[in-house]
């Protein structure tokens, strides 16, 4: 039976196709306050503003393809069963070739009704207003945005509770629900970590299961060394 492998990316692994990290040191996204474009007030203040925005990444998000580390992430699926939990909102793991993805706080091409989430679409092109739903709602990015609940939290944690190995990618465990995953899995787990800019990374592994690199590199080095340790 393979291992079970389970990952927590974050905007480090998109960010090498070209897709901006969500929050710059300038504490703006893409020249927006985040409040604005990823909040319930900020869409109930200016729905256009938001709806724009989004239309603009996912725009953005057929221009860029998925990098190395998204498919050595996928090639793994060989020798492991790998199950991604992403705090990405882009389909990079999905074309990169990997089949078990959850996403914590969204997903670009998907769609939901303003008066239930449970009500998704897939959605490829802009959202207008008057855009609505079968229900008869408007419809709105399926973002989960700040102040929201995080409907795939307890699918997460079940997941990283099974899991034999844990690696950490291009995240810095500064945005919560989703860096609270690392506490749920069992005490045996070997935990990896690929991040050029992680703070205190030994509070999450040793040191020799940290890479200090771009998640490209850090992919080449670990690929090898999980197929020749863990397989």
């Amino acid at each position: 039976m393979k291992k079970r492998l389970v990952v927590l990316s974050g905007a480090g692994i998109s960010a090498e196709s070209g897709i901006k990290t969500f929050r710059d040191s300038n504490g703006l996204w893409e020249n927006h306050r985040v409040e604005d474009v990823a909040s319930p007030e900020g869409f109930a203040r200016d729905p256009q503003l938001v709806l724009d925005f989004y239309n603009a990444r996912r725009k953005q998000l057929k221009e860029v393809e998925p990098n190395t580390a998204h498919k050595l992430l996928a090639e793994l699926e060989d020798f492991f069963d790998i199950h991604i939990i992403t705090q990405n909102v882009d389909d990079l793991h999905e074309r990169g070739g990997s089949t078990k993805i959850i996403h914590l706080h969204g997903e670009l091409k998907k769609a939901r009704s303003v008066d239930n989430e449970n009500e998704i679409l897939d959605w490829e092109d802009d959202i207008h207003l008057g855009d609505l739903h079968t229900d008869g709602s408007q419809l709105r990015p399926h973002i989960v945005w700040f102040g929201e609940m995080v409907p795939e939290m307890d699918n997460a944690i079940n997941i990283a509770s099974e899991a034999d190995l844990f690696l950490v990618i291009g995240t810095s465990m500064q945005v919560y629900p989703a860096a609270s995953v690392i506490r749920y899995v069992p005490s045996h787990c070997e935990i990896f970590v690929i991040d050029p800019n992680l703070e205190n990374p030994n509070s999450f592994t040793r040191n020799e299961n940290y890479f200090k690199s771009s998640a490209t590199e850090g992919m080449k080095k670990l690929k090898k060394i999980l197929i020749e340790k863990y397989r």
